[in-house]
């Protein structure tokens, strides 16, 4: 009886340990860990095609004026290059130096990398915007913006440049043409060609499809302009500071065609725009008393192509050459003057 009892016991036990076991087999899983949400991906590079229009406009501009070439032959070819030198509007021209001065930025790549590391973070990224809207200079604790801003300084610098010193070829031209009989003819339709360089001053000046689409690939890195960054150290001019203003903002993918109007005001620079409305003044004034052939030769060489390259060369922080010293003045030949004799004392008569 006693091996009956204990065997009923280990029976017993074991049927309750089986049934533990299966009780525990069939409970529910645990549930598993929430699952964490990946960070949404940071915007694409984003510059609205109307400010890539505005950086074509502005580089073909200083293209077509620094190819001007000062071997005048005729009144008809004077007239043209006034046509090219006039074919600006000065705040559209403006906005045209910043936002080529964004493409260049854009070629930075350590600038655009350190630019997308905000990005990346939504909160950082909407107050860097925010910033950068308020002030543009913030745009310059980014890592690699001394180098992207001497992108900007050394190639839209050499395009100021580049004006400035064919203006000073036309200018002497002015000088050196009036060997010529005709340089001494009367400009014919003086009115008319005065009304129209004020016409052409209140026009932007038009976009190259072809080139707009080179820089449009350029700022979005699909296509390299084939610049070298060299480190320039601050403080910035101002086509600078904005320039690294805008294409931070297109790097954060807050450049498109919705911040259009933010970006307009952001451009605006007082000193310069002061600095091109001067250059159109005086050149009305010198067109309107200007007569004969070599004197607009005059007005095209120092009021739009040296003016606006000295502009341009400022805004961005380049150096423009220095000026040679004046000649030395003549010594005024003194005349020789003749020494009169003394004269003869009077013979006295002795008493």
């Amino acid at each position: 009886m006693r091996s009956f009892s204990r065997t009923r016991v280990v029976l017993t036990t074991t049927v309750v340990a089986l049934a533990a076991l299966v009780a525990a087999c069939s409970s529910p899983p645990p549930p598993p860990p929430p699952l964490v949400q990946a960070p949404p991906p940071p915007p694409p590079i984003t510059l609205s095609a109307s400010i890539v229009e505005r950086a074509s406009a502005f580089r073909g501009y200083m293209a077509r004026a620094g190819a001007v070439s000062p071997t005048f032959q005729n009144g008809e070819q004077i007239q043209a290059s006034l046509k090219i030198g006039a074919a600006y509007e000065a705040k559209s021209f403006m906005n045209g130096a910043v936002a080529y001065a964004a493409v260049l930025a854009l070629q930075d790549p350590t600038f655009v990398a350190s630019v997308r590391e905000v990005a990346a973070n939504p909160t950082q990224r909407q107050e860097m915007i925010t910033n950068i809207f308020s002030n543009p200079s913030y745009a310059a604790v980014f890592k690699g913006s001394d180098s992207a801003a001497g992108l900007i300084i050394d190639t839209i610098g050499r395009d100021g440049l580049k004006v400035y010193m064919a203006g000073k070829a036309v200018k002497q031209a002015a000088y050196d043409v009036q060997k010529s009989t005709w340089s001494k003819g009367s400009v014919v339709d003086r009115d008319g060609r005065l009304a129209s360089a004020k016409s052409l001053s209140a026009t932007p000046a038009l976009a190259e499809s072809a080139d707009v689409a080179v820089l449009q690939q350029a700022s979005t890195g699909g296509q390299s302009l084939g610049l070298t960054p060299r480190a320039a150290p601050a403080p910035y001019q101002p086509v600078v500071i904005r320039g690294l203003a805008v294409a931070a903002l297109a790097a954060l993918g807050a450049a498109g065609d919705n911040n259009l109007a933010s970006i307009d005001a952001l451009s605006a620079d007082w000193a310069t725009g002061n600095c091109l409305n001067m250059a159109k003044l005086n050149l009305y004034q010198c067109l309107a008393v200007s007569k004969p052939h070599y004197e607009d030769i005059f007005c095209l060489g120092q009021h739009i192509l040296i003016d606006t390259g000295a502009c341009v060369v400022k805004a961005s922080g380049a150096t423009l050459p220095p000026e040679p010293p004046p000649p030395p003045k003549a010594e005024p030949v003194k005349k020789a003057v003749a020494k009169k004799a003394p004269a003869k004392k009077a013979a006295t008569k002795k008493s």
